[in-house]
């Protein structure tokens, strides 16, 4: 089978996205592409966002090749499935764009995640995988469209009927390969994510040293957790073996990347990793829950290299924070603490502040102020988007159905006026955004 690739040629003016919008390695395709050439197939990528080409671009590349798949994701990358554009312009345009030239049409991502039947409807696709894709875009690629009622986690159309088998997939995360990137798609990867200390010296690339929400295993969870697509994708925490990070990152070095973003959902305390990291030349950022930290293990992250951390604060007053201190054993005095201890080894730590219900406007603003002055930059409270799959739905809504993510964006932009410093303008209704993407 030969498979195409595709992330979009991303847009987001109007867009409720509070995310980075530069381009970041498609880790999930990556993955996808090494495992379907593993099993004996042909797989081209097509980062039509970090190569900056459009849609005809893009739809002249796919008639070229005649794959028999063609793979659309609905989020700009793995760094953003959680908290992804809520509205599915970019990739339904991308659909459209290719129907007839790329064989079976296929989209991966957290919309199809979390309401599989309306992403198949708006899409126009053949099939949405629920859940990670890399091993079950392997099972597509293997299998005739007679037996893909064999297959797990995916939602297709037959005989005018939608099928959804089974509920989101885990991949088998020890299992994927190190990762390796052509030449160019490094030398275009300027971009160093969340990085402010210098000016960059050489290419970026995202990595992962493990996948999923370590809140089952007595870490906590952050607005993240609350508010994000936890339930339907990368939910459960699994590692990578340390070898096949390190033989990752060392294949990125020797291709000249100077910094390196994990994008572990929250990274933890790793003290192998951390001393190998010591030993290599290169720095790296990442998001953490500061309060799954010892000072101890904080001076470690910044000798190994770390130039920046997002710690994920939920609640900026003693009276927001108070939930979160019952579920981290650490006090508004203590996380501003850890905060100002971590900052005197990284050049920046940023307190990621989201609304909590029970804030003092005042006391957060104060809080805030007094971070600010430490050294520890700390956003506006950001209102949290309560994305499809999360608890934060969940709690007011119950299960996602067909009409989940209008329904949450419908909730968020008449509920809030201001939507942080991260938002420069205010959103456009989803059907506006939507309206004649096809």
């Amino acid at each position: 089978m030969k498979v195409a690739l595709v992330n979009p040629p991303w847009r987001f003016d109007g867009s409720v996205y509070f995310g980075c919008r530069e381009p970041h390695l498609p880790l999930e395709l990556g993955y996808a592409k090494a495992l379907l050439e593993r099993a004996g197939h042909e797989a081209a990528l097509i980062d039509a966002q970090a190569r900056g080409i459009d849609l005809g671009a893009v739809r002249a590349e796919v008639a070229t090749l005649r794959p028999d798949i063609t793979v659309i994701t609905t989020a700009p990358s793995y760094l953003f499935w959680r908290c992804p554009p809520p509205e599915l312009r970019v990739p339904m345009a991308a659909a459209a764009a290719l129907r007839g030239h790329g064989g079976l049409l296929v989209a991966v991502g957290p919309h199809g995640s979390a309401t599989p039947r309306a992403a198949l409807r708006k899409l126009g696709v053949d099939v949405v995988v629920l859940g990670e894709c890399e091993e079950i875009l392997v099972l597509l690629a293997g299998t005739p469209e007679s037996r893909f009622w064999r297959i797990p986690s995916i939602a297709y159309r037959r005989n005018g009927v939608d099928h959804v088998q089974g509920g989101p997939y885990a991949a088998c995360v020890r299992a994927l390969p190190a990762l390796r990137w052509d030449a160019a798609a490094i030398a275009r990867h300027a971009h160093h994510h969340n990085r402010f200390d210098a000016v960059p010296d050489g290419p970026s690339a995202e990595m992962e040293t493990s996948r999923g929400c370590p809140r089952r295993h007595g870490y906590g969870h952050g607005h993240r957790g609350t508010s994000c697509a936890k339930e339907t994708s990368r939910d459960w925490l699994r590692r990578r073996p340390l070898e096949t990070v390190l033989d990752e990152l060392d294949a990125l070095l020797a291709q000249g990347v100077r910094h390196v973003y994990f994008i572990d959902e929250l990274f933890l305390p790793d003290r192998a990793l951390l001393e190998a990291l010591c030993a290599r030349d290169v720095v790296f950022g990442v998001q953490l829950r500061i309060d799954g930290w010892s000072r101890e293990m904080l001076d470690l992250l910044g000798r190994a290299g770390c130039v920046s951390i997002e710690a994920d604060v939920e609640g900026a007053s003693e009276e927001g924070s108070g939930a979160l201190a019952r579920r981290c054993g650490a006090s508004t005095e203590e996380l501003t603490a850890l905060l100002v201890h971590a900052r005197r080894s990284v050049p920046f730590v940023q307190a990621n502040l989201s609304h909590a219900g029970a804030d003092d406007p005042a006391e957060a603003a104060s809080w805030r102020q007094r971070l600010l002055g430490l050294g520890v930059w700390a956003n506006e409270p950001v209102p949290t988007f309560p994305y499809p799959g999360s608890p934060a739905y969940a709690r007011r809504w119950g299960a996602p159905d067909d009409g989940a993510w209008e329904r949450a964006h419908a909730h968020y932009i008449a509920e809030h006026r201001a939507f942080g410093d991260l938002q420069d303008s205010r959103p456009l209704p989803l059907a506006e955004l939507e309206h004649g993407a096809r």
